[in-house]
């Protein structure tokens, strides 16, 4: 099975004829599955609670965490130069090197005894933080960006509670242990993992239409860089504030999901995970998807912002009901989930790359997306020490909801005045331009 990519492959060529409906439903089925398959490589632990260990007086779990966390923001920030700067002939192989890294880490975990096997964590995370880049590189800059990006992403809200709901059952069903399940969840999607990306590999890219559309995507030097963030410097640091605010958000629901839904009495029902993250998945692919047909890049753009501002809205005020049982703990779950993602999402798909369609700079979304996400992680690894160190008298639940009370209010500041400066900046540009 080859995993370069030729143009003159059959899929390929059907896909460069065939009608729009097709080649987005072939290209975000293949993008979501792929995601799907790579994201259980990493999130499956999460089920497990690892219950009675500890390390140096703290948790196991949380030192779990904290590995792969520091791996994962090591990556991002490698990610900023490797991402923005590799060539699409190269991404195929990039990422099945770096899932194949991933996945055998799990089993240096399994063979190795505690505490020393907490190394392999961050040898997982540490190659699986550059590899979001690397897919949706085949996805950036085309006319069906909302709807391709949008698959892609909602593939992790979905495949954060199906990873846990499989890992459940791989330890229930199969008797499996905490320390194995991983690497056995690992052996069980690696390989529907490969036929995805070889899937993938075959769509070409972008056409003529797409360039003028979306402004034409290439890879970017240092230089080129380091020009872009000084010219909409005061906007990016808004947006990265507002996105370490959501990935740290993020990355604690996901991290200890298993804890919160424990406390809320559902800690024997793994089909939870995959019923609510469902819910949310769908939801958010409609409304972020929907987006597509909005022709002008500088309408979408703030409609974008208002999404995200909404979404943050929504966590605190879903909160507030919940807290005054208002509405049943799943209900809250899944509306927090909504507003969580409305924001999530949009910055690791669609969100940079109207900005880059609006001010037709030519650049690559991977930048900017790993430039964000570098410090989100930094942020998330801040909030988990800060609970574990600082705050331990407090719940998980209890911690969470004072949590998502800080994203709803300092979020919200954050993106209004983002969107006030994106829309001076927009009427500027065109004035000089």
């Amino acid at each position: 099975m080859s995993l370069t990519q030729s143009p003159v492959h059959p899929i390929t060529r059907w896909l460069q004829s065939t009608n729009g409906f097709w080649f987005s439903f072939y290209t975000a089925v293949s993008a979501f599955c792929l995601y799907t398959c790579i994201f259980s490589l990493r999130k499956t632990f999460g089920v497990a609670m690892y219950e009675g260990l500890q390390v140096w007086g703290v948790s196991f779990k949380v030192w779990m965490v904290i590995f792969q966390v520091m791996g994962y923001m090591l990556s991002k920030f490698i990610g900023i130069k490797v991402v923005s700067e590799l060539g699409a002939h190269s991404r195929a192989k990039g990422i099945l090197l770096m899932v194949t890294i991933a996945g055998l880490s799990w089993l240096g975990f399994a063979l190795s005894p505690t505490p020393y096997n907490l190394i392999f964590l961050f040898f997982n995370g540490l190659p699986l933080g550059m590899v979001w880049g690397m897919v949706f590189g085949y996805l950036e800059g085309r006319k069906f960006t909302e709807v391709l990006g949008a698959s892609l992403s909602v593939s992790f809200i979905f495949s954060a509670g199906f990873a846990k709901t499989i890992g459940g059952f791989i330890m229930i069903d199969w008797g499996t242990s905490e320390f194995w399940m991983p690497f056995v969840s690992t052996c069980l999607f690696f390989p529907p993992l490969l036929v995805f990306l070889w899937m993938l590999d075959k769509i070409p890219p972008p056409t003529p239409e797409d360039e003028v559309l979306r402004t034409k995507r290439s890879p970017m030097t240092g230089e080129q860089r380091l020009k872009f963030s000084l010219t909409f410097a005061p906007g990016l640091i808004l947006l990265i504030l507002a996105y370490a605010l959501l990935t740290a958000y993020r990355d604690f629901r996901d991290n200890f999901s298993a804890e919160i839904w424990k406390s809320l009495d559902y800690g024997n029902k793994p089909g939870i995970f995959t019923f609510t993250e469902s819910i949310v998945a769908i939801i958010v692919l409609i409304v972020i998807g929907s987006l597509m047909v909005i022709k002008n890049n500088f309408k979408a753009m703030v409609i974008n912002h208002l999404i995200v501002l909404t979404g943050m809205l929504m966590v605190g005020l879903s909160t507030l009901a919940f807290e005054n049982k208002l509405v049943s703990a799943p209900t809250w779950m899944v509306l927090v989930g909504m507003g969580l993602y409305f924001g999530y999402i949009q910055f690791n798909s669609i969100f940079f790359d109207r900005i880059i369609a609006t001010f037709r700079y030519v650049s690559t979304v991977g930048f900017l997306i790993y430039l964000a996400d570098s410090f989100g992680y930094l942020g998330a690894v801040g909030v988990l020490l800060f609970k574990e160190f600082g705050n331990t008298q407090l719940s998980w639940l209890d911690f969470f909801i004072s949590a998502g009370y800080v994203l709803s209010v300092a979020g919200s500041i954050l993106m209004a005045g983002s969107l006030v400066y994106f829309i001076y900046k927009f009427k500027r540009w065109q004035s000089i331009g």
